[in-house]
Formats: C-alpha cells, sequence, structure tokens
C-alpha cells in the first residue's frame, strides 16, 4: 500500500487539474475582467471535478503561457488568492504547480496548505522555453525552509516540450532520480497537455523503480484507462476533462464522471483479481 491510499483514500489515484486562466503579467490576462473572473471560473472547475469525482485535484497556472522557468512574484500572489477564495469550496485534497518553478510552487504549498506539488525538481532539458537547468538540493532545501516537508513532492521525469540533455536511458534516470532524491512519485508526460503518455515508458519506468508511485501525467483518456492504469499507480487528468476534449475549454462534470465511473470499475476489477 502507497501513500496514495493514506492520501486519496486508492491506490489508482486520479488527480484532476484545475487550470487557471491568464494571471495578471501574462501575455494573455483579460484585465477588463480582471481576478474576479479567474477565481470565478476556477470556482466552476473545480466544482465540476468534485462532483465528478476526482480523488484530488491540483491547481496550476496552465494558462500563463509561454511559460517562465523563473516566475515572477505576482503569479504566485494571484494564484494564492484564487485558492485562498476558494478554500472554503474545496472538499478533497489539493495540489499546487507553479509552471515551472519548483521553488515557488512549494512556497505556494506553504502558503495554501497544499498536500503535493508536481514539478521539475532534477535535470537538465533544452525545451520550448530555452536551456532548462535545475537545482534539486537547493530546492529541498528551501522546503525546509518555508515549513512545507510535509508537502509530497512528484518529480516530472519526462517534461512536457522539452529533452534530457545528458544521453541517458529514462531506467536510468528513473533509477538514479529515486536514490539522489527520494521523490514521492515520478511522473510520466506526453509532448504536450492532453497527448497520451507512451505506455511502453511508463512501463520502463515502472519496472525500473518498482517501489516508487509511477504516475501517467498527460493524455489519459476514456479508451486507455485500463491500459494505463495496468501499468501506472494512477494518473493527472485535465484535457480529458475538457468539454469536448479541448484544453482551452472549461471543465465538463459529465465528462468527469463518466471518466471515473470507468476507473472504479477498473478499481473494483483489480480488487477482485487480488482477492482470488
Amino acid at each position: 500500500m502507497s501513500w496514495l491510499q493514506d492520501l486519496f483514500g486508492t491506490d489508482k489515484a486520479i488527480i484532476g487539474m484545475c487550470h487557471m486562466l491568464p494571471l495578471p503579467g501574462d501575455p494573455h490576462y483579460d484585465a477588463k475582467k480582471g481576478m474576479g473572473y479567474v477565481v470565478d471560473m476556477c470556482r466552476r472547475d473545480l466544482a465540476a471535478l468534485q462532483e465528478g469525482g476526482v480523488d484530488a485535484v491540483m491547481f496550476s497556472n496552465e494558462f500563463s503561457l509561454p511559460y517562465l522557468t523563473r516566475v515572477e512574484t505576482e503569479t504566485v500572489a494571484a494564484m494564492a488568492r484564487v485558492i485562498g477564495e476558494l478554500m472554503g469550496d474545496i472538499r478533497i485534497p489539493f495540489g499546487v504547480n507553479v509552471l515551472w518553478d519548483a521553488r515557488k510552487s512549494l512556497d505556494l504549498a506553504a502558503a495554501t496548505g497544499a498536500c503535493f506539488v508536481r514539478e521539475i525538481f532534477t535535470g537538465v532539458y533544452a525545451s520550448d522555453f530555452g536551456l532548462w537547468n535545475t537545482d534539486v538540493g537547493a530546492t529541498v532545501r528551501h522546503r525546509r525552509h518555508v515549513n512545507a516537508e510535509n508537502v509530497r513532492l512528484l518529480f516530472n521525469i519526462v517534461p512536457e516540450a522539452a529533452r534530457y540533455l545528458a544521453d541517458r536511458d529514462i531506467e536510468s534516470i528513473a533509477r538514479s532520480t529515486v536514490f539522489n532524491n527520494r521523490p514521492d512519485a515520478l511522473c510520466v508526460s506526453g509532448l504536450v497537455a492532453g497527448a497520451e503518455t507512451d505506455s511502453s515508458v511508463l512501463k520502463r519506468v515502472k519496472d525500473a523503480v518498482p517501489q516508487t508511485v509511477v504516475l501517467a501525467n498527460t493524455g489519459m483518456r476514456l479508451d486507455n484507462v485500463e491500459k494505463q492504469l495496468s501499468i501506472a499507480d494512477g494518473a493527472v487528468v485535465g484535457t480529458t476533462f475538457k468539454k469536448d476534449g479541448v484544453f482551452e475549454n472549461p471543465v465538463d462534470a459529465s465528462r468527469v464522471r463518466q471518466f471515473m465511473e470507468r476507473v472504479r470499475t477498473f478499481r473494483s476489477g483489480t480488487a477482485a483479481s487480488d482477492v482470488s
């Protein structure tokens, strides 16, 4: 039994993404509608995710495109305002992700009481956002500095729109990441949000570190739930839950319900086979 069971009540956890609209300072922020509109849209998506039955929710500045690797203070402040205003509505465990800045993600988690963060904590990458470096030693020390030691760390080891610079296979990356950093989970992604995670890569990672939680980080859909969850310990799901499965659209509660019904069917079948 993993920590997923303790925190989320299941070993095949589904974390639903609550994407915030562009925020102050972002290129596409709508200053006329203002922050009140951002809060209202996030509240609507949160309600749909919870109504649909996800196990947890993760708030992210998904529409802060193009992303920064060193996020400005106004972004974190705006995200904290949104989560603060929604605090009375949140009924399930939640996490945060300030794209793409591990320290700022921990700052936001400490300020809001988030249970987990997802970020790029290790490695050096060539990406659409430039050369992407990390300093995991400094990051985990910062975690202690802001009293966020109880926050679970979800390491994205196959980041979207980026490639590991060193010539290393994914098994080696997974094993050394686990040995050196003791992550709470490894996240395996497709190319961009909504792109299916390669099941063969997912399996290679899980086989390499069988005692570590491994999550499918992008592209889980109704038609691949069984395939992905038969390998992964859970998934982070965003685009699939949107109206018509379109990234830019709001969350559709009926799509969430349908998806979670499929997940629960899979869970019950897995539990039955374990007993037999």
